[in-house]
């Protein structure tokens, strides 16, 4: 048995004995290890009726420009004349405006391509009507370049359409289920470039975790070099450990796969309460701490009542009916009690005093709220 499968077997009986902690590959990216995005101008064809008509010239243009490379000529017997320059330009563009494209929708296709994704292999694609098009229901996308961010093409998608909208209309009454002009296409889209990564070539894995943290990376790096040996690991900040690596592929890959399966006991995690304002909802950690801090919460109500008489005149005078409205208008205050937070109160102690005055979420906000602005609450407030 070689040196590299004794060590192999020891590190995952090493990572087998843990229970509690997190798998490295749980909390961390390997560096270089991503996906891209892709994205395409397309035409969808085969519609009924729900394209974008002539109020999109871009379509029309685009749908002549692909017939001319497949040698079809959309311009009539223009051609046959020897034209000047601007009478052909603008015989082309009346050709154009004549192109009947109401079964056809211009569209922007978007992907993702995973890592190492190999020449040959298919990924999913999404397309999305960017026209005036009502519905992309029956149609089929023809081919369609999807590049990346440096301009090359990387995958080719065509097919056709699935989509789970629909939308009808009649006698002034129209009905929508999803959205009819947005579908997609599983595996769509074939691979036709493959994206070059450092993972073979660098000296060093670097692992990024995904929240900063000093103590996770102190504590990934004890743990790499307990497993492999000193040196092994070197924490670069609080996001990257980088870590020495075979040079040869296939040890390389079981080399990360060793670390990936390593379990460290993280750290706990920093003092944070967050809150939606747009639902109500307040979420608040174990870290939480609050000062000692007397709280009182209460809302005042206005109530206004009307009340709509009509005053009649007397008999046999000159007077007129008119309506009269009384109003009546009160104010109450609810008499919350106050509560006392002592120096040091966790989690449990803080829910349960909200709980006791009966505070809505709404009010559990505005409390946090409040007790970051004194001061008395050791802990980030995050608003989302």
């Amino acid at each position: 048995m070689s040196i590299f499968k004794i060590v192999l077997l020891a590190v995952m009986l090493m990572a087998s004995s843990f229970s509690s902690a997190d798998r490295i590959k749980d909390f961390t990216d390997v560096a270089g290890v991503r996906s891209n995005k892709l994205i395409g101008f397309g035409l969808v064809v085969g519609l009924q009726g729900t394209g974008d008509g002539k109020d999109l010239p871009i379509t029309a243009q685009a749908l002549k420009t692909t017939l001319s490379g497949l040698g079809v000529s959309v311009d009539g017997p223009v051609s046959d004349f020897d034209l000047g320059d601007k009478l052909a330009a603008l015989a082309a563009q009346n050709a154009t405006k004549e192109l009947k494209v109401d079964n056809v929708a211009s569209v922007m296709v978007t992907a993702e391509l995973p890592p190492f994704a190999k020449p040959g292999q298919r990924i999913d694609i999404n397309v999305s009507a960017i026209g005036v098009a009502e519905s992309l229901r029956g149609g089929t996308l023809i081919m369609t370049q999807l590049r990346g961010v440096d301009g090359e093409t990387y995958a080719l998608a065509q097919g056709p359409l699935g989509i789970t909208g629909v939308s009808a209309e009649g006698a002034g009454s129209s009905v929508q289920v999803g959205i009819p002009t947005s579908a997609r296409i599983p595996n769509g889209a074939t691979v036709e470039r493959l994206v070059p990564t450092p993972f073979d070539k660098s000296e060093h894995i670097v692992l990024n975790i995904h929240e900063a943290d000093f103590s996770t990376a102190y504590a990934l790096t004890e743990v790499v070099n307990k497993a492999f040996g000193d040196g092994t690991a070197q924490a670069l900040d609080s996001v990257s450990v980088a870590i020495q690596a075979p040079k040869d592929l296939s040890q390389r890959v079981a080399f990360l796969s060793m670390i990936e399966n390593l379990d460290v006991e993280l750290g706990e995690a920093p003092a944070r309460v967050v809150i939606n304002s747009r639902t109500g909802t307040a979420v608040i950690n174990r870290n939480v701490r609050v000062t000692a801090v007397a709280v009182t919460h209460g809302s005042i109500s206005v109530r206004i009542s009307a009340t709509n008489e009509v005053s009649q005149p007397n008999p046999f005078s000159e007077g007129q009916t008119v309506g009269v409205q009384n109003a009546e208008v009160t104010i109450s205050e609810e008499a919350n009690p106050m509560f006392l937070f002592q120096p040091g109160v966790d989690l449990r102690e803080i829910v349960d005093a909200v709980n006791q005055v009966g505070a809505s979420p709404s009010s559990l906000i505005a409390i946090l709220e409040a007790l970051k602005s004194s001061g008395s609450l050791r802990a980030e407030l995050v608003v989302i």
